[in-house]
């Protein structure tokens, strides 16, 4: 570990944040002459203090571990290029459209690769006044059923949440052009529809 660069990593941080050495100090329980050591690089923190240090500055562990930021490039917004990443633990949804690193539960999450659809996971579409409404060939189980199902067009995204024991159907509401619909089964991963259906 270089003490140096994350020395200077937390007084950027610090600064960042709007915060004095003695405001971080109190926050850990330690001296602010602790703080200024470790920002001149005469010291790093001690084990048992960096996941709260990493809360009081907003930082990922990691990173404040390698005494370095690695700034994305800015996301172009290219809202098809969409990632959606599931949580093994607790099964928390999350998406990104560029390149990142998430995380949940302790873990680092890798995006879903989403697959063609397989026998059993046809979809229904209706047109319902001014909705289109879709209905699933899907058990709904506890242990096998449909996390969510998200549809994507050019510079928007609609999302449903679905849940066991509750019907597999939901509406969206008919838009101009067409998109991609992304349905998570528990079982078999993400799926991918041309929607609607030509």
């Amino acid at each position: 570990m270089d003490c140096a660069k994350v020395g200077k990593l937390i007084l950027q941080l610090r600064k960042e944040k709007g915060l004095t050495q003695k405001q971080i100090a109190d926050q850990l329980n330690i001296s602010n002459k602790t703080v200024s050591k470790w920002e001149c690089g005469l010291g790093c923190p001690d084990v048992t203090l960096w996941e709260e240090l990493s809360a009081v500055l907003g930082a990922d562990i990691l990173k404040l571990l390698q005494g370095e930021l690695d700034p994305n490039r800015p996301d172009v917004g290219k809202i098809d290029k969409i990632q959606f990443y599931v949580c093994p633990t607790c099964g928390n949804i999350l998406t990104s459209t560029g390149k990142t690193t998430i995380s949940c539960c302790g873990r680092r999450l890798h995006p879903s690769t989403p697959i063609t659809p397989i026998e059993g996971h046809e979809i229904h579409v209706e047109e319902i006044e001014t909705d289109y409404y879709i209905t699933l060939n899907h058990e709904m189980r506890k242990d096998h059923y449909i996390l969510f199902a998200a549809c994507v067009y050019d510079d928007l995204m609609l999302f449903n949440r679905l849940y066991p024991e509750q019907s597999p159907a939901f509406r969206l509401p008919i838009m101009r052009g067409g998109g991609i619909l992304y349905l998570y089964c528990t079982k078999h991963g993400l799926q991918k529809y041309p929607f609607p259906k030509k």
